[in-house]
């Protein structure tokens, strides 16, 4: 770490010290960056292997070429009855903090960020501990039913959200939650670390960032990028709900793609296979394109961000710059 972010994270903490208790979780802060993360991307997620295990789920880090995806990861936790509260990047005196994850008799405040699998922003809904027993809730979690019988259905859980709210992050344009009292009680339990399995996943998708992805990480970049397209398109109403489902399927059908090739090829991404998703992701992003600015969209949207249709067009064509690949 440089001496400048050296520097900065102490800033930072400083900073934090100095707000409520309830504005954020008591959490050491790990990096401080300027830039905001990308907008969560639709993956799928795989079944759970064996009993006993828990979902941890993925989400940005960062590094020295910016954001970058950690996968969500199946795995056993430390103890029996632990559950894992997520980590969550939080806005504060300027910069985004990294609040690190952690394992603990109850889930804590993870910023309100809607992960998915049972994260829905506040708690875990994927099922819960019985007799030193792990129950899965199918509902919203997948689990090999083959290897794993202490399953139950419980769809009363699932938290309805706003579709396609895939904000990454806790604060001003992300998601505006605050610690409930269970969360402020859970945030001064003891915790404990990541396991090993966790941390391997963490610096294996680092290190699939320096040299496994293309400048900037590319593929993932643009999935983010391409995210926050579609979400202020819905947002505005240039998005219909049917072109808005055919664009995250899509979405979702190229990360499979880039899970899969990955999987394959020991963590990394061929030169061949980059460029096929890159073309892929170029497709969808004409599509977005074309989707918010068919019949009367730019007019519609405009009148909703006050803006004239000419302006909203120019906004567009800024982002679908920022969009395009690295070279």
């Amino acid at each position: 770490m440089s001496k400048t972010h050296k520097i900065r994270n102490v800033i930072f903490a400083l900073l934090l010290s100095a707000l409520p208790m309830a504005s954020f979780a008591q959490i050491a802060v790990g990096i401080s960056v300027r830039i905001a993360p990308p907008a969560l991307p639709v993956y799928v997620q795989p079944p759970c292997p064996t009993p006993g295990y828990l979902w941890t789920p993925g989400y940005w880090a960062y590094g020295p070429a910016g954001y970058y995806w950690v996968q969500g990861v199946w795995v056993a936790p430390p103890h029996p009855g632990l559950l894992w509260t997520p980590g969550y990047w939080g806005f504060a005196g300027g910069v985004y903090g990294w609040h690190a994850g952690y394992w603990g008799a109850h889930v804590g405040f993870y910023g309100g960020v809607n992960y998915g699998f049972g994260y829905g922003g506040v708690g875990f809904v994927g099922g819960v501990w019985r007799g030193g027993v792990f129950q899965y809730n199918t509902a919203v979690v997948r689990v090999n039913t083959t290897v794993i019988h202490n399953t139950y259905v419980d769809r009363t859980v699932i938290n309805r959200t706003v579709i396609n709210n895939h904000a990454s992050f806790n604060g001003p344009g992300g998601v505006m939650a605050r610690p409930t009292a269970q969360e402020r009680v859970a945030m001064n339990e003891q915790h404990f670390q990541p396991t090993a399995r966790q941390e391997a996943f963490r610096n294996q998708a680092t290190q699939n960032a320096r040299d496994g992805f293309g400048h900037a990480n590319e593929v993932n970049s643009r999935q983010g990028n391409q995210q926050q397209r579609i979400n202020q398109g819905v947002r505005s109403g240039q998005l219909t709900p049917g072109e808005t489902r055919n664009l995250e399927n899509r979405d979702s059908s190229i990360n499979r793609e880039a899970q899969a090739d990955r999987a394959a090829n020991g963590g990394r991404l061929t030169g061949q296979e980059r460029q096929q998703i890159n073309a892929r992701q170029n497709n969808v992003s004409r599509s977005i394109y074309n989707d918010k600015h068919n019949a009367n969209n730019d007019r519609a949207a405009a009148a909703r961000q006050g803006r004239t249709a000419q302006g909203e067009k120019q906004q567009a064509k800024r982002t679908e710059n920022r969009d395009r690949p690295h070279r």
